[in-house]
This record gives structure tokens, C-alpha cells and sequence, in this order.
């Protein structure tokens, strides 16, 4: 169980890039990063307004002169001072990712940055060769993976108790983009740009993180062939989607399902996910994070809680609040940048040893996520059509 003891040696000197006042998810990052020791807050370009992410930074308890106008000002005197930042997130808009993380890594300092991680496969590859050669982590916030109930659901696939896997059926929806955008706010308005979101609205803001949940409670799973079913609701939002559909065939013969909407009216978020084998199954939604559906065939069902000694080590290892209370969204972002945290401290260390065990959501991990909307986009394009999937 995860209790405030520290498990690096020192907190590492971080800094942001976007994530300021008037942003959506600065708010999360912060609160998975100053939970249990691991960070130290010192700089910030927060706000494409300078002015507004001056007072911001300093309203978080930052100096002034340590609250930059641009990210490029913020690499610049960052890598002049002794106490400068060691790593920095990135919580800006898509079309910003690619150019950021990289000018970042160029400079020595390692990244945290929000999905979908970047335009195209040809960018993650780059990317990963270059903080290979420069010996630096590269983190992606997938911030619902850190829940308890996650791992649980991994370990008991790995260990076999739903037999072979055959159905995979998940969604992510919403509805507050149910209505059109004509008095959308900036935060809503990039994100059904192609210029600024990229190929993609629903399926690479929420449709990656049910990929990639997917990906770490069944790893064994490969996409053979996929189909996409896209369309835009509302017209200005097109050539994006608002809502899609994505069927899956896997290696093996079993079959998946993903369903990302956010003109799902009247629904405030969430997130369902059923896997189905051929001894049992099990359904987990973010909505009731602390609680596992399993169901055995030919036995009741039983609901697992988290936090119970029941539960795999892997489970009640990263649990925070115990059984009697409830986990949330920051436990969940706590423990995506505690385990972070500490790749990048094995890091300045050199434990390659300790890095090759270590789980957390990595360049590999982002590079994925946009493999897969590649390959959705390549299907909705060519009008909802099977393709290989590459």
C-alpha cells in the first residue's frame, strides 16, 4: 500500500509547459505530481498569454523570474541554472506535442507529455531515438491506469482465471459536446481543429486511453484487422469525429469492440469495460473505480473491492486509501507520476536493471496510441473499411 514514504532519494525539479488557469487538465497533473514527494514545482511557461501565466505561476508559489513567456525561454534559462528543471510536462494542445518534447529532450530535460502523444508513427520513432541516445524518459499521461482495479484485472489474465480471451467490449463517452460549438470555449475549440487536434477529435482525446487500458490489462492481444466507423454530428466539427465505433479482430480469433461518443447527451462521462473469456468474465468502469464485476460461469457473481487481502499484490501495492474509502481520478494520476518519477530517478542513477521490471506509461506506450489512430483514420477514410492493421 502506498503511504507517503518516499521511494526516490530526492524530489526531481520540475516544470510545465501549459496546464495553466484556464486550461482543462493542468489542474491533474499537478495533482498527481505533488502528492507523495516525487516533484518540486519550480517553473512554468503555463499560458500562451505571458502576462496571465506570470500571475498564475506566482499564484502556485513560484518566483516570478521563473515564469516564462515561451517554452523556448523556459529551456533556455532552465539549462543555465545549477537548479534548473529536470523534467517538465507538457500540457499543451496536439499540434504542439512533436515540437516540444523534442526541443526538451534536445536540451537534456526529460517529458511528460498528454496524449494522443503526436501526429504520426514516423514522430514517436524519432522521438524514442532520441531519448535513447540521450538517456531520458518520456512519460504519457494515460491517467486512468493507475487505478487499483486495473492491475487487478491484468494479473488475473496473466494468471489464467478467465481462460482463453474471446470478447472485448469498451467505451468512453460523454455529452458535453452534445450541442454545437458556437459558444465553445478555446479548450473545446483546438480540439475539433485538424490543424490543432490532429486527424482526429474523440478517438485520440478519450478513444486512447480505452486503447491503452485495453493494452495493459491484455497484453497478450494483437489487432489484426480493424474497421472505423466515424462521423461528425456536428457539422462544424467535420472532417473530425465526435463520435466513432471500432471493431476489432485479434490474433487468435477474438473479437473487440471500442465506442467513443461525446454527443452521448446526458451522459457526465464514462467509461466501460467488459473482457470475456471462455471460463469468465469480468466488468470494470471508472464510474465505480473501486469495485471488479467477476463472474465465474455457473457461479454467482462476485464483486472484488478494492483494497481487500484477497486481491493480487500487484492490486493492493499501488492502493492509497484502504478498503474502507474510496479511490478517485488522483489516486489514479498520483500513481502514473509516482511510477514516473521513479524511472527517471533509475535513470539519473543508471539501474537499467531496475528500469527493465518497472511499469509506467512510456514512449512506447504513446507511440501505440497513435499507431492505432492511425490505423482508424486509414479505415474510416477509405469509408468504414477492413484494414490490416500496420
Amino acid at each position: 500500500m502506498i503511504n507517503g514514504e518516499l521511494t526516490i532519494r530526492r524530489p526531481l525539479r520540475w516544470g510545465m509547459v501549459g496546464g495553466g488557469r484556464t486550461g482543462q487538465v493542468g489542474y491533474k497533473h499537478r495533482t498527481g505530481a505533488l502528492r507523495d514527494g516525487t516533484y518540486q514545482l519550480l517553473a512554468g511557461a503555463f499560458d500562451i498569454n505571458a502576462e496571465r501565466g506570470r500571475d498564475f505561476g506566482v499564484s502556485l508559489g513560484l518566483v516570478p523570474e521563473r515564469c516564462y513567456e515561451t517554452y523556448r525561454d523556459l529551456i533556455r534559462a532552465e539549462t543555465e541554472r545549477p537548479d534548473g528543471v529536470e523534467i517538465v510536462s507538457v500540457a499543451t494542445p496536439n499540434f504542439t506535442h512533436y515540437e516540444i518534447t523534442k526541443a526538451l529532450l534536445d536540451a537534456g530535460i526529460h517529458v511528460i507529455c498528454e496524449k494522443p502523444l503526436f501526429f504520426t508513427s514516423a514522430e514517436c520513432q524519432e522521438i524514442e531515438k532520441l531519448a535513447e541516445k540521450k538517456g531520458l524518459i518520456v512519460g504519457v499521461t494515460y491517467g486512468f491506469t493507475g487505478h487499483p482495479m486495473v492491475r487487478q484485472m491484468a494479473n488475473m489474465v496473466k494468471k489464467g482465471e478467465l481462460g482463453e480471451i474471446r470478447l472485448v467490449d469498451m467505451q468512453y463517452t460523454h455529452g458535453f459536446n452534445a450541442g454545437d460549438d458556437v459558444n465553445a470555449s478555446d479548450a473545446v475549440k483546438w480540439r475539433t481543429n485538424p490543424l490543432t487536434a490532429g486527424p482526429t477529435f474523440v478517438l485520440g482525446d478519450i478513444g486512447t486511453h480505452v486503447y491503452y487500458l485495453s493494452e495493459i490489462v491484455l497484453p497478450q492481444l494483437r489487432i489484426e484487422r480493424l474497421l472505423c466507423d466515424r462521423k461528425a454530428f456536428i457539422q462544424s466539427r467535420s472532417p473530425l469525429e465526435d463520435h466513432a465505433t471500432v471493431l476489432m479482430h485479434y490474433h487468435g480469433g477474438a473479437r473487440g469492440r471500442i465506442w467513443v461518443s461525446s454527443v452521448n447527451a446526458g451522459n457526465m462521462g464514462s467509461q466501460r469495460y467488459r473482457f470475456i473469456g471462455s471460463k469468465a468474465s469480468f466488468e470494470w468502469s471508472d464510474s465505480h473505480p473501486d469495485q471488479l464485476i467477476y463472474e465465474i460461469q455457473g457461479e454467482p457473481t462476485q464483486i472484488l473491492h478494492h483494497g481487500m487481502p484477497y486481491l493480487e499484490h500487484e492490486s493492493l501495492a499501488i492502493d492509497r486509501m484502504g478498503a474502507l474509502h474510496t479511490e478517485g481520478l488522483g489516486d489514479s494520476w498520483a500513481n502514473i507520476y509516482l511510477w514516473i518519477a521513479e524511472a527517471v530517478d533509475a535513470k539519473l542513477r543508471g539501474d537499467n536493471e531496475f528500469l527493465r521490471g518497472h511499469h509506467y506509461p512510456g514512449i512506447k506506450a504513446g507511440a501505440a496510441g497513435v499507431r492505432w489512430l492511425e490505423n482508424c483514420v486509414r479505415s474510416a477514410d477509405a469509408g468504414a473499411a477492413w484494414v490490416d492493421f500496420h
